[in-house]
C-alpha cells in the first residue's frame, strides 16, 4: 500500500475520520480565504504547550491552515516551473500579455513561444531581411485563446511592480512528460514546427518523439479556424494523439475541434501529479463542500481545489458530495503538487476560446458598492448592480497597510471603489478602493483624448524628449520639438526629473500605449478650440497649430489625433512669400484659419490670413481699387529685386508690387535664364502682360505669343466663348504624370491627357512639356457646368500655319531676343563682358593655342582680355596637331552668355570661307557645326558661311527621340531665307526633310574606345575557391569547354583554370586555331604561369594578397612543360601598360582573333592573355573582296601575322596592329582609306586610320577624266589611294588605276599634268573650264596647271563682247584643246579650242544643253540612296529609252548609248543622266566614224557596304552578257520586341547583284556617231528598251529582294497575303520608324486580309498586337485588343501569350493576375497549372508553386495527377529545388512503380542534373523492376547507351552483364 501510495500520490493528507470532523469544525468557525504563512504555523508549533486537548485543537489548526494555504497560495503568489492555464489578454508584436486565474497577469516574450520560430526570427536578424514565410505573433495569436504556460520566472521592477515571465514553449510546458508515457486520446500544446509536403511536423516538447500532423487532420481547422490559410511556423494549437509508434518515437495527431474539446484525460492515460498538464478536463466526484469551493476527486487517485471564482456560476449552490462533475485543471504547483480546478463550462471545451475579454465599465468610478464576502489577508469580493460578482485585491481594499481596517468589509457594508481591470479567466471585474487611484484623472490610455489639458511628473530626459509619468501605469512623451514654442538645446536646465509639468495631449494610442504631448506655451494656454478630427474643422473657423513641414508649394500645419491640412503658397502671407522656407519654420506655432475640409478625404485648406476688421478691410479695397491693375492690361514695369523664382517688380505708374517668374520672360525656354541673368534692378520693361492681380500681388507674364494673343482678341474670358476646335496659346501651369495642366491670359485652365500630348508615344509628360513653356492648344472637349475643358496639344491638332513660316518665326524671335542680351551685356562695364557682346558668329580671329586638353579639346589665350574663355572642341580641332603657343586662325561659332564661353572652330572649310553670291531660296546642304537647345549654327559645304536654323518647327514641337536628335558634323539639307548675315553674324534658314539628313564622319577612326569585355561565364563561376597554386606548378585537369582565344580547364579540387589560346603551340601556323588542338573533357597537363583577378579579370603578381583567389592561368607549350622550364619563367606580373611599351613599331607579333566589330570596323584580337590588339578594316587587306566580306577571310581563333604600328591607347594596353605591313603613308606608298567628303569640281576628301587625312584632285581620281566623275563617290566608300605627296599634314593622293594597279597597264586617256614640263606644244588633251574670263577661257589641265585660250582660239563664230561663253562654257564643262605655245619662264599656256586643232566640234554650234545641275556637298549616307522610290525608277526608266530611242535633235551617237544606256548614279539620285560633253561627240562632222576616246569603267575605286551600286553599274555597262541568278537575300529578322537590326553593313542592294566588279578597266567598242538612225537601229533599240525594262520588273518581283519602303511591302503583301511573317515585318518597318499608328494600321489591315482558315496566321499577328500595345499603348488599349483576340481565336492561347509577353517585359504583377485568371477559367487545363508553376519558380517563389500544384491536384482530373506531379518535377529541377524534386520523383514513383514514362524523366533529370553516381543508382534500380520484357530491354539500352558516353569500357562490359543475366532468368522462367 505505501509503494502504491508512492506512485499514485493523492495530492493531499491522509485525513482520518477525526481530522474530517475538525476540518468541518474550522469551516464554520474560521474564515476559509484567512491565509496562514508557514512561518506562523512553525512558530504555533513550538510554542503550543498544552494538554492533550489543547494538542488535538493544534492538529486541527494545522491541517486547516494547510488546507487553506494550498487552496490560496496561487492568489498570493506563483513560484518558477508552475504550469497554469492562462488566457491571451494582449497581442504585441514582440510579447503576449496573458491573464492568469485569480487576477493575476503574465507576459510570454516572443522567443518563448517554440524552438523553430526562435530560429526563424535569428535567421531574419542575420540575413536583416523579412523571411516570406515567418509572420508576426498577431497574426499567430489573437485574444480568447486559451493557452498551457509555464511560470519561466519572477521579479520585481525598481518601482516595485512584479513581473511575470511566462514560456509557452512546448519544451518547458511538456517537459514533465517522455516518449514512453505518450498514450493515443493524450491531449497536449505543441507548436507547428516545419512544414511538409503531407503534413506538418510539431514541436510537442516531448524529447524522443516525433510529432507528425497529416494534412487531412489539419484540413478541418484549417478551414473553419483559420480562413483557408496554411499553418504556420510557431502556430499554438491543442493536439490529440491518434497514433503511437515506436515507443513514442513517432506520434501522429489531430487537431480537428470536434475531436479535441471531447478530449478527456482518462486512467488508461497513466497521468501522474508530476505529469499533469493544465487545460486537461476530467471527470471527478465532489469530495467536501463549502460556501467559498469544492474539494474534488478526479482520476480514481487525485484530489484537487475549487475556489469561489471557478464554479459554474448557474449551478453554485447546488453542488453536493459524491456528485459526478466535469473539472479542467487550471495549475499545478510544483512543489506541493497542489491541483487548482476549474468547473466554469468555457474551460470545459478544450481549444474553445474565451468569449467575454472586456469589461464595459472599465475605469467608472461606482458609489456605494455593497460588499459580499471579505477573505483575510487574499482580498474581498463586492455585488454590483448588475448582479456581477467583483473582486478587490488585499492592497487595493485601502490606501496603505496602516489604515486598513477588516471590520470596514463585513458582508453588507458599502464602499466607494474603481474598476481597474478585468480578468477574462475568472470572469470577474477587478476593483480598486484606494482614493489616489478614485480620484486619479486618467487611469489607462483610453481615459486620455487627443487636445485634453493634463499634468504629470518629469521622469527622465532623453536626446528625443522627455518623459513624463501621468499616472501609474501611464507614460507620455514630449518630443523636443515641443518642449517650447522655440527649439531649445539644452531641455535639462528648464525641466528637471519630479518637477511637476502642464501639457497638452497630441495623440494618445491605447492599442499601441503611445502616448504625446506639447509643452509649447501657445498650445497650452490657447482658448482657442482644439481641431481632433477633420470633422471639426468648419470653415471660418480659427484655432493654433504648429508646422510639421515647409515645402515650395506652401506650409502643412498640424493640430491634434495627427489632423494636419495645408497652408498655400498664397495664403501664407498678405504679401508674396517668394521662399516659404526662409520665412517659416518647422515647429512654428501659428495661428490659423479653415478655409475648407473634406473629411471624407481628410483633406484641409487653412489660411494664415486671417480676417480682419470689415471696416478697415472696405477703407483698403476702395483705396487699391484705385490703383489696381486688370488681368490682360499691358503694363510698364520697373525690376526692382531678383528672387530665386524671378523678379520683383514694381508697375508703373503706381508702384504697385507685381512678380515677373522668370519663365515668362520669353516663349523660349532657354532664353528666359538668359534674360533674367542679365536684367538689372532698375530696368524697366515695356509692354509687359497682367495675368491674373490679386490682393497681394500682380502676376505678370512677357511672353510675345500671349501678348499678342491678348491684343488680337484671341483670349476668351469665360467658359461660354469657348467651343470644341478653338486654337488657343496658353502657358503650361502644372505637369501630372496624367497630363498636363494649361493656363490661359484670361485665368482658364483645361488639361491635356497625356494621351494627345504628343503625336508622339509619350512615356513621361515631363520629357515633352516644362513649367512655364508657351505651348498653342486645341480644346477638344468642354463641360460648362464642371467649368472644365480638355485639350490636345498634338502638333497634327495645333498646326498654325506652313511649318517653315513658323520655324523661321520662331528662330527670327530666338535670335532677336539673344541680340537684345548683347545689347544689355554693352551696358556693363566689365571689358570682358563688353568683348562678349561684340563677339558674333562668323568672326574670323587669330588666336593662340594656350592647352591642348585631355579630351582633345583646345583652350586658346585670352590674349588682352582678361578671364576670356575661347574653346574648341576635339571636333573642331579638325584633326589637327597643335603644341601650346601656336598661333591658329578660328571662326566663332557661338557665344554661350551665361558661362561667358565663345565656341570656336579651327576647320579650313570655315576658316577659309569662299566669297560667293548666295540665292534666297535656294536648296544648299550643310553640316552642323554648333547645337543649341532651340537653335543649331550650320556651316554651308560650297561656300562656309554660317546659318542658323530653328530646330523646332512648332511651340509644342519640344521633344526629340534619341535617333531624331541632331549631332555636330551631321549633314542636313538647308533653304535659306536670308543672303546676307545680320547683326546676329548669322544666315536665316529652314532645314529640308529630315529624310535628307546624313550621319556625321568621324574625323579620325575611335580606335580608343574601349569596349566592354565579354567575359566568358565558365571563368566566373567556381571561382569562389581559393587555391594554394604558385607560379611554376604542374598541374592536372580536365578540359572543360573551348572558346576561340581559350581553354576553360577544370583542375582538382574544382578550382577553374585558364589556358590562352599564346600558350598552346610553341609554333603556331598562320591561319589555323590552336585552340582546335584540344578536346572537351581531354586530360592535361599544364604548368602555372601567372594568375588573373576573377573581377577585374587582369593579372596580379604571385606578392599580391588576392593571388590565392585568381583563375590560374596555364600553359600547355611542350616548352615550357619541360623539367627546368620553370626557371625561364617570369613570377614577377607587369602590367599591360608596362607589357604593351615593350612592342616596338614595325615588330612582327602573332595575334589570335577574337572578334569582328562590326559597328567600330576593326578586328579585335589577342597577343597574349593580358595583350589586346586591333587591326583597323582598311589594314587587313588590299582587296576590296575582303573589305566587302572579312568575316569570309578571317575565322574566329585564327592566327595572324601582324604588324605592330604602334599604341593606340596605351592606357588601354591595346597595340594598333596590321596585316599588310607597316603603316607609313610615305610618297608611293598605296593604302586603303575612307572618302570623308566630297567637293563638287574639286575633288574628294580621304581619311586613313590614325587620323591621317589626305585630298585627291579631280585630275587625279581617274585616268579618264569625266564630268560626272565625282558623283561616283560618296561618304564612307572604300578607295584604293596611292600617296603622291607627304610633304605637309594634308597628304596629296590619286586614285588613278595606273598608280594604284600598274600592273593592268589600263590605258591612260588623259595623262597626268603635274607641271608645264609635262605639256609639248601640239599636244592634244582634255581638260576642265575653270572660267571664262575678258581675255578668254581658264581650262585647267592638272592640279597645277592651267592654260588659256584666248577669244580668237575659242570658236569660229564672231564673238560680240556682250555675249560671252558663259552659256555654252559653264564651269566644270569638259573640252578638248591643243596647247598652241609654252611660255616655261612666266609658266603661260596658250591652247586653242577652234575645231581645226582639235578635230572636235565647235564650242559654238554645239546643241544647246542645260548646264548639269549644282552638285552640294555629297556627304550623305550611301544608304540614303536605297530608300528613293522604286516607281520612279521605272518611269525614268521608259524616259530613259525614249530618250535613248529617239536621241537628242538626232544627233545622238547610238554607239555609245548602246554601251552605256545609263549611269546607276543618276538614277539613284532621281538625276538626269549626262553623257560625254557635247564637243566630244564629234556631231557637226559627217565623215569621222571612229570614236575619239575610250573611258574606263573602275579605276580601282570599290563601294564597301554599297556593293549593289557598283555591281549594277557593271551589268548596265555589259547588256549583252547573260544575267545570272542573284544570291538569295537574306529576309527580315524580327525580334518579339520589334528591334531593327539590319545594320549598314548588311544592306542588300536595291537590284539583285550580277558579278563582282573588276579592277581593271575595260576597254569599250568605238562609237560610231551617225547623224540619223536606220529603222532597224531603232527597232533594236526598242527591243532593247523593252528587255530593260522586263528586267527591271525581274528585279521587283525577285523573291530575294528586301523591301525598303512602304510601296515594297504592300507589294509583298498582295502576293502572299495570308503570311504572317510579311505582315509583321511590315508593322516592324513602321515601327523603327517610331510610327506606332501606322504599325496598328498594318495589323488591323492583317487581321481583315488574312483567310479565316489560317489560324495559326492570324493569331501571329495577334501576338505581334499585343506586343505592341504592351510596349507602345496603354493599359486600356491593351485590354480591347486582349478582349477582341479572345474573341476571335482559341482563348487560352491568347491568355498564354499574353502572360509571356507580360513576364518578358517584367510586368510580374500584371502577369500573376492575368494567372489567377486563366486559373479560374481553364482549371481543367493542365498547361495552365505548369506554367503558373514555372513562372513562380522563375521569381523564386518555390513556396506559392508548391500550393500551386496542390491547388492543381484538387482541380485536375486524378488521370492528369502523375504528369502533373512529373511536370512540376521537371521543374523544380530546372528552376528550383533539386532535392525536393527528386522528393517528389520518388514519392510518385513508390505509388506507381510501373510508369515507365515517369521513369524515363526522373533519369533525364538525374543524367542532367545529378552525378554520374546517382545515376547509375537509378539506372540499377530501373534494371531490377518487373516490366515488360520490352520495356526491360528500353531502360537496358539506355543504360548502355549511358555508360558509353560517360563510362569506361568495364562498365559497359558490366552492363551488358547484367543484360544477359535478366535474359537468362527469364528464359529460365519460360523454361
Amino acid at each position: 500500500m505505501a509503494a502504491m501510495e508512492e506512485s499514485f500520490p493523492r495530492g493531499g493528507t491522509r485525513k482520518t475520520h477525526k481530522s474530517e470532523k475538525a476540518f468541518q469544525q474550522s469551516v464554520e468557525q474560521d474564515n476559509l480565504f484567512d491565509i496562514s504563512t508557514e512561518e506562523e504555523s512553525t512558530k504555533r508549533k513550538k510554542t503550543q504547550k498544552g494538554p492533550a486537548k489543547t494538542k488535538k485543537v493544534k492538529v486541527e489548526t494545522r491541517e486547516s491552515s494547510k488546507f487553506v494555504r494550498e487552496k490560496f497560495e496561487i492568489l498570493n503568489s506563483l513560484c518558477e516551473g508552475m504550469r497554469i492555464l492562462g488566457c491571451v489578454k494582449e497581442v504585441n508584436e514582440l510579447e503576449l500579455v496573458i491573464s492568469l486565474p485569480n487576477g493575476l497577469q503574465g507576459c510570454v516574450q516572443v522567443t518563448e513561444i517554440c524552438d523553430a520560430y526562435t530560429e526563424k526570427l535569428n535567421e531574419q536578424v542575420a540575413q536583416e531581411e523579412p523571411l516570406q514565410d515567418l509572420v508576426g505573433l498577431p497574426e499567430l495569436f489573437s485574444p480568447g485563446m486559451l493557452v498551457r504556460c509555464v511560470v519561466s520566472s519572477l521579479d520585481t521592477t525598481k518601482w516595485g511592480k512584479k513581473n511575470v515571465m511566462l514560456s509557452l514553449n512546448p519544451k518547458n510546458v511538456n517537459r514533465v512528460l517522455s516518449a514512453e508515457t505518450l498514450k493515443p486520446g493524450m491531449l497536449l500544446t505543441g507548436a507547428v514546427s516545419s512544414l511538409e509536403d503531407h503534413g506538418y511536423l510539431v514541436d510537442i516538447g516531448v524529447s524522443g518523439a516525433r510529432a507528425f500532423l497529416p494534412l487531412q487532420k489539419a484540413q478541418e481547422y484549417i478551414r473553419q479556424k483559420n480562413k483557408g490559410a496554411r499553418l504556420k511556423v510557431g502556430q499554438y494549437l491543442n493536439c490529440l494523439i491518434e497514433e503511437v509508434k515506436g515507443s513514442g518515437g513517432v506520434v501522429t495527431l489531430s487537431i480537428g475541434h470536434s475531436e479535441v474539446s471531447a478530449a478527456i484525460a482518462t486512467e488508461e492515460q497513466s497521468w501522474t501529479l508530476n505529469s499533469l498538464l493544465p487545460g486537461l478536463v476530467v471527470k471527478a466526484q465532489v469530495q467536501k463542500v463549502t460556501p467559498l469551493g469544492l474539494t474534488l476527486k478526479f482520476l480514481s487517485f487525485f484530489s484537487g481545489l475549487v475556489d469561489f471564482m471557478h464554479l459554474d456560476p448557474k449551478r453554485a449552490g447546488t453542488y453536493f458530495s459524491n456528485q459526478q462533475v466535469r473539472a479542467c485543471v487550471l495549475c499545478v504547483h510544483p512543489r506541493t503538487r497542489a491541483v487548482r480546478l476549474s468547473l466554469r463550462p468555457i474551460f470545459l471545451q478544450p481549444g474553445r476560446p474565451l468569449t467575454r475579454l472586456l469589461c464595459q465599465q472599465l475605469g467608472a468610478v461606482l458609489d456605494d458598492v455593497p460588499v459580499q464576502g471579505f477573505f483575510g489577508n487574499a482580498g474581498a469580493t463586492f455585488k454590483l448592480k448588475d448582479g456581477a460578482l467583483a473582486y478587490a485585491r488585499r492592497n487595493h481594499l485601502s490606501n496603505s497597510k496602516k489604515t486598513f481596517k477588516p471590520e470596514a468589509f463585513k458582508p453588507g457594508n458599502t464602499h466607494k471603489c474603481r474598476i481597474i481591470d478585468y480578468s477574462q479567466m475568472d470572469e470577474l471585474a477587478l476593483l480598486s478602493l484606494r482614493t489616489s487611484i478614485i480620484e486619479a484623472q486618467f487611469l489607462w490610455y483610453h481615459d486620455i483624448k487627443p487636445g485634453a489639458l493634463v499634468k504629470g511628473k518629469v521622469l527622465t530626459i532623453k536626446p528625443h524628449g522627455m518623459v513624463v509619468k501621468m499616472g501609474k501605469q501611464i507614460r507620455g512623451l514630449v518630443p523636443t520639438m515641443h518642449l517650447a514654442d522655440i527649439l531649445i538645446k539644452n531641455p535639462e536646465k528648464k525641466y528637471h526629473v519630479g518637477d511637476e509639468v502642464k501639457c497638452r495631449v497630441l495623440l494618445c494610442d491605447p492599442k499601441a500605449k503611445k502616448l504625446m504631448m506639447t509643452l509649447k506655451k501657445t498650445l497650452v494656454e490657447s482658448k482657442l478650440p482644439a481641431i481632433t478630427c477633420y470633422d471639426d474643422a468648419k470653415p471660418g473657423l480659427q484655432t493654433h497649430g504648429f508646422i510639421l513641414r515647409v515645402k515650395e508649394y506652401g506650409c502643412i500645419v498640424k493640430f491634434y489625433n495627427d489632423v494636419q491640412g495645408l497652408v498655400p503658397r498664397h495664403e501664407l502671407s498678405a504679401e508674396y512669400v517668394p521662399d516659404p522656407e526662409s520665412v517659416f519654420y518647422t515647429g512654428q506655432v501659428v495661428k490659423v484659419a479653415v478655409l475648407n475640409c473634406e473629411p471624407s478625404k481628410e483633406r484641409m485648406l487653412l489660411s494664415f490670413r486671417l480676417l480682419s476688421d470689415p471696416k478697415q478691410e472696405c477703407e483698403g479695397q476702395s483705396q487699391k481699387k484705385k490703383k489696381a491693375v486688370s488681368a490682360g492690361q499691358l503694363v510698364d514695369v520697373k525690376i526692382l529685386e531678383k528672387t530665386k523664382d524671378g523678379l520683383k517688380v514694381a508697375v508703373l505708374p503706381h508702384n504697385i508690387p507685381g512678380f515677373l517668374p522668370t519663365a515668362h520672360l520669353s516663349d523660349h525656354v532657354t532664353n528666359g535664364p538668359l534674360l533674367y541673368h542679365w536684367l538689372q534692378t532698375g530696368d524697366t520693361l515695356h509692354r509687359v502682360l497682367c495675368l491674373s492681380a490679386s490682393e497681394e500681388r500682380v502676376l505678370l507674364c512677357r511672353k510675345p505669343a500671349l501678348v499678342s494673343a491678348v491684343e488680337g482678341g484671341q483670349n476668351p474670358k469665360s467658359f461660354s466663348e469657348i467651343h470644341p476646335g478653338m486654337l488657343l496659346i496658353g502657358f503650361v501651369k502644372n505637369i501630372k504624370d496624367y497630363g498636363v495642366f494649361i493656363q490661359f491670359p484670361s485665368g482658364l485652365s483645361g488639361l491635356a491627357p497625356k494621351a494627345i500630348l504628343s503625336d508622339k508615344f509619350v512615356t513621361s509628360t515631363s520629357d515633352h512639356f516644362v513649367e512655364g513653356q508657351t505651348v498653342v492648344a486645341k480644346v477638344t472637349n468642354v463641360d460648362k457646368e464642371k467649368q472644365r475643358m480638355l485639350l490636345s496639344l498634338r502638333l497634327s491638332d495645333c498646326t498654325l500655319g506652313d511649318l517653315a513660316t513658323t520655324s523661321l518665326l520662331l528662330l527670327s524671335q530666338c535670335l532677336e531676343e539673344r541680340q537684345g542680351v548683347r545689347s544689355l551685356m554693352s551696358n556693363r562695364d566689365s571689358v570682358l563682358i563688353q568683348t562678349l557682346a561684340e563677339m558674333t558668329p562668323g568672326m574670323a580671329l587669330d588666336l593662340e593655342v594656350q592647352e591642348v586638353l585631355e579630351d582633345g579639346s583646345v583652350l586658346f589665350s585670352e590674349g588682352p582680355v582678361p578671364g576670356l574663355v575661347l574653346r574648341a572642341s576635339k571636333y573642331h580641332r579638325a584633326g589637327q596637331e597643335l603644341e601650346p603657343g601656336q598661333k591658329k586662325k578660328a571662326v566663332i561659332l557661338n557665344v554661350d552668355m551665361l558661362k561667358l564661353e565663345v565656341h570656336v572652330s579651327l576647320c579650313h572649310d570655315l576658316v577659309n570661307r569662299k566669297a560667293k553670291k548666295l540665292k534666297k531660296g535656294s536648296d544648299l546642304q550643310a553640316i552642323v557645326q554648333h547645337l543649341e537647345e532651340s537653335f543649331a549654327v550650320a556651316s554651308l559645304v560650297e561656300t562656309g558661311h554660317l546659318a542658323a536654323f530653328s530646330l523646332t518647327s512648332h511651340l509644342n514641337d519640344t521633344f526629340r527621340f534619341d535617333s531624331e536628335k541632331l549631332q555636330v558634323g551631321q549633314g542636313v539639307s538647308l533653304t535659306l531665307q536670308t543672303t546676307e548675315p545680320g547683326v546676329t553674324g548669322l544666315l536665316l534658314a529652314v532645314e529640308g526633310p529630315a529624310a535628307k539628313r546624313t550621319m556625321r564622319q568621324a574625323r579620325k577612326d575611335s580606335e580608343t574606345v574601349d569596349e566592354d569585355e565579354e567575359v566568358d561565364p565558365a571563368l566566373v563561376i567556381g571561382t569562389v575557391k581559393k587555391h594554394t597554386l604558385s607560379i611554376g606548378d604542374m598541374v592536372t585537369g580536365t578540359v572543360k569547354s573551348i572558346k576561340p582565344t581559350h581553354v576553360v580547364v577544370t583542375l582538382e579540387d574544382g578550382i577553374i583554370g585558364c589556358i590562352h589560346a599564346s600558350h598552346i603551340l610553341d609554333d603556331v601556323p598562320v591561319g589555323t586555331s590552336p585552340t582546335a588542338k584540344l578536346k572537351v573533357g581531354k586530360k592535361v597537363t599544364a604548368r602555372v604561369i601567372g594568375g588573373r583577378d576573377m573581377k577585374t579579370f587582369k593579372f596580379l603578381p604571385i606578392s599580391h594578397p588576392r593571388f590565392i583567389r585568381t583563375i590560374p592561368e596555364l600553359s600547355v607549350r611542350p616548352s615550357e612543360l619541360k623539367e627546368d622550364g620553370h626557371t625561364a619563367l617570369n613570377t614577377h606580373s607587369v602590367s599591360p601598360l608596362e607589357k604593351i611599351k615593350q612592342y616596338q613599331a614595325g615588330q612582327t607579333v602573332t595575334c589570335f582573333l577574337k572578334k569582328y566589330n562590326m559597328v567600330k570596323k576593326w578586328l579585335e584580337v589577342e597577343i597574349a592573355p593580358d595583350v589586346r590588339g586591333r587591326i583597323p578594316l582598311l589594314l587587313t587587306s588590299l582587296s576590296f573582296k575582303v573589305l566587302k566580306h572579312p568575316d569570309k577571310k578571317f575565322q574566329i581563333g585564327q592566327a595572324l601575322k601582324a604588324t605592330v604600328v604602334g599604341p593606340a591607347d596605351s592606357s588601354k594596353a591595346f597595340l594598333s596592329l596590321s596585316l599588310i605591313g607597316p603603316h607609313k603613308l610615305k610618297k608611293g606608298e598605296v593604302a586603303m582609306g575612307r572618302v570623308v567628303k566630297v567637293t563638287p569640281k574639286e575633288g574628294l576628301t580621304v581619311s586613313f586610320p590614325f587620323g591621317r587625312v589626305g585630298r585627291v584632285s579631280m585630275f587625279h581620281v581617274s585616268d579618264s577624266y569625266s564630268e560626272t566623275r565625282l558623283e561616283d563617290f560618296a561618304p564612307q566608300q572604300i578607295v584604293r589611294c596611292y600617296v603622291l605627296s607627304a610633304a605637309s599634314p594634308v597628304l596629296t593622293l590619286s586614285l588613278r588605276s595606273s598608280r594604284t594597279n600598274p600592273e593592268t597597264k589600263s590605258k591612260i586617256t588623259d595623262p597626268e599634268i603635274n607641271s608645264i614640263k609635262d605639256l609639248e606644244e601640239g599636244q592634244l588633251l582634255r581638260g576642265f573650264v575653270k572660267s571664262v574670263q575678258p581675255s578668254g577661257v581658264l581650262v585647267g589641265l592638272g592640279p597645277s596647271v592651267t592654260g588659256l585660250a584666248q577669244h580668237p582660239h575659242v570658236s569660229q563664230h564672231n564673238q560680240s563682247k556682250n555675249a560671252p561663253y558663259d552659256r555654252h562654257l559653264p564651269e566644270g564643262k569638259l573640252l578638248t584643246a591643243k596647247v598652241l605655245r609654252l611660255n616655261h619662264q612666266e609658266s603661260l599656256v596658250e591652247l586653242s579650242l577652234l575645231p581645226d586643232a582639235t578635230g572636235k566640234q565647235d564650242a559654238r554650234s554645239a546643241p544647246l544643253r542645260q548646264p548639269p545641275p549644282k552638285q552640294e556637298g555629297r556627304e550623305t549616307e550611301a544608304v540614303e540612296r536605297n530608300h528613293e522610290g522604286k516607281a520612279k525608277e521605272k518611269q525614268q526608266q521608259k524616259q530613259k529609252e525614249k530618250r535613248t530611242g529617239k536621241g537628242q535633235d538626232g544627233a545622238q551617237p547610238p554607239s555609245k548609248d548602246k554601251k552605256e544606256p545609263q549611269k546607276p548614279q543618276a538614277k539613284k539620285l532621281g538625276k538626269r543622266p549626262h553623257p560625254e560633253s557635247g564637243s566630244e561627240q564629234e556631231i557637226g562632222s559627217k565623215k569621222q566614224k571612229k570614236a575619239v576616246l575610250s573611258e574606263e569603267d573602275d579605276s580601282g575605286v570599290e563601294v564597301y557596304y554599297r556593293e549593289g551600286e557598283e555591281e549594277a553599274e557593271e551589268m548596265s555597262m555589259l547588256p549583252k552578257e547573260k544575267l545570272t541568278r542573284p544570291a538569295e537575300a537574306p529576309r527580315l529578322q524580327l525580334s518579339s520586341s520589334f528591334v531593327w537590326d539590319v545594320g549598314l553593313d548588311t544592306l542588300t542592294p536595291a537590284l539583285p547583284p550580277h558579278r563582282e566588279s573588276s579592277d581593271s578597266e575595260e576597254d569599250e567598242k568605238p562609237e560610231q556617231a551617225t547623224k540619223k538612225k536606220s529603222k532597224k537601229e531603232r527597232e533594236l533599240e526598242k527591243q532593247k528598251a523593252e528587255k530593260e525594262l522586263s528586267r527591271l520588273e525581274e528585279a521587283l518581283m525577285d523573291p530575294g529582294r528586301q523591301p525598303e519602303s512602304a510601296e515594297d511591302f504592300d507589294r509583298l503583301v498582295l502576293s502572299s497575303p495570308s503570311s504572317s511573317l510579311l505582315w509583321l515585318q511590315y508593322m516592324a518597318f513602321h515601327l523603327q520608324a517610331t510610327e506606332i499608328e501606322k504599325a496598328r494600321a498594318v495589323a488591323e489591315r492583317a487581321l481583315k486580309t488574312i483567310s479565316f482558315r489560317e489560324e495559326q496566321e492570324k493569331l501571329n499577328v495577334w501576338v505581334a498586337l499585343l506586343n505592341l500595345e504592351n510596349m507602345y499603348g496603354s493599359q486600356e488599349s491593351l485590354t480591347k485588343v486582349f478582349e477582341r483576340a479572345v474573341q476571335y481565336n482559341e482563348p487560352l492561347k491568347v491568355f498564354l501569350h499574353l502572360a509571356d509577353i507580360y513576364t518578358k517585359s517584367e510586368k510580374f504583377q500584371e502577369a500573376g493576375e492575368l494567372y489567377n485568371r486563366m486559373l479560374k477559367r481553364f482549371r481543367q487545363e493542365k498547361a495552365v497549372w505548369v506554367k503558373y508553376g514555372a513562372f513562380l519558380l522563375r521569381r523564386g517563389k518555390a513556396e506559392a508553386c508548391h500550393h500551386v500544384m496542390q491547388r492543381a491536384l484538387e482541380c485536375l482530373p486524378k488521370k492528369e495527377h502523375v504528369d502533373v506531379i512529373a511536370k512540376f518535377a521537371q521543374l523544380e529541377f530546372q528552376l528550383g529545388d533539386a532535392e525536393r524534386a527528386r522528393a517528389i520523383f520518388e514519392s510518385t514513383l513508390s505509388i506507381y512503380p510501373k510508369r515507365t514514362d515517369v521513369w524515363s524523366v526522373y533519369i533525364d533529370m538525374i543524367i542532367k542534373h545529378g552525378s554520374q553516381k546517382e545515376a547509375r543508382d537509378i539506372f540499377e534500380r530501373v534494371i531490377h523492376l518487373s516490366l515488360a520484357p520490352k520495356r526491360m530491354k528500353f531502360f537496358f539500352k539506355r543504360y548502355l547507351d549511358y555508360e558509353k558516353q560517360h563510362g569506361s569500357e568495364k562498365d559497359v562490359q558490366a552492363v551488358k552483364a547484367k543484360a544477359l543475366e535478366y535474359v537468362e532468368a527469364k528464359s529460365a522462367v519460360v523454361d
